[in-house]
């Protein structure tokens, strides 16, 4: 009995955190996109040909491990790692990934010389959300991961915008079709992360 009424307070708390992020990212759709914004290109387009490298990226946050998908059936299926790669961030569609620390690496569609990535959560509104990244590099990778290149290391203010840009080095020349984004930690969720949307900024290698 004590077993059940923990959990059922386990389940309470979710419940509220889902709700949250739910208000949380309607209001952060009602901005305008970062693209009209700034008019700046995202190579990291799902419908422009960019793709995750699975053997690189971590495994998403198994769901169904857990009781709570007996009782709450939209948390039975966690959203795939391309789900970052589409402009789609409507309540829920994120993807988490196990813990606090994961990474995932996007192939570009073509070879970029990479000048800033932009990382989406949700707005602090009100409460927490925990789930939202904090610390986190970007690198760029080479086909078969052996040479890795630092391009930046940054913190994903939970204070601020749910849309933050990140200026990459830029002393670098060199262009790159495989982006990693390695997160070191959240803000406080011991369970999953979430990521609503990556994007890629910067030029076409053969571009002026």
């Amino acid at each position: 009995m004590q077993l059940l009424t923990e959990q059922t307070a386990h389940l309470s708390v979710e419940m509220c955190n889902v709700k949250k992020e739910v208000q949380q990212t309607k209001q952060a759709m009602s901005q305008t996109s970062w693209e009209d914004r700034m008019q700046v290109s995202d190579w990291a387009l799902k419908s422009s040909g960019a793709t995750i490298d699975r053997q690189r990226t971590s495994k998403s946050y198994e769901w169904e491990d857990n009781w709570l998908c007996g009782v709450c059936w939209f948390l039975s299926a966690a959203n795939p790692p391309d789900t970052i790669l589409q402009p789609d961030v409507s309540p829920g569609h994120c993807w988490p990934f196990q813990g606090s620390r994961g990474q995932v690496v996007i192939r570009l569609p073509a070879q970029i010389r990479p000048t800033a990535v932009t990382v989406q959560h949700i707005l602090k509104a009100s409460g927490t959300i925990s789930s939202a990244p904090r610390d986190f590099t970007v690198s760029g990778v080479d086909a078969e991961g052996e040479e890795e290149t630092l391009l930046g290391t940054f913190m994903y203010d939970e204070e601020k915008e749910a849309i933050q840009t990140f200026p990459l080095k830029n002393e670098l020349p060199r262009a790159f079709q495989y982006i990693k984004l390695l997160i070191q930690s959240n803000w406080g969720n011991p369970e999953y992360t979430c990521i609503y949307r990556v994007q890629v900024h910067g030029k076409r290698a053969n571009q002026n």
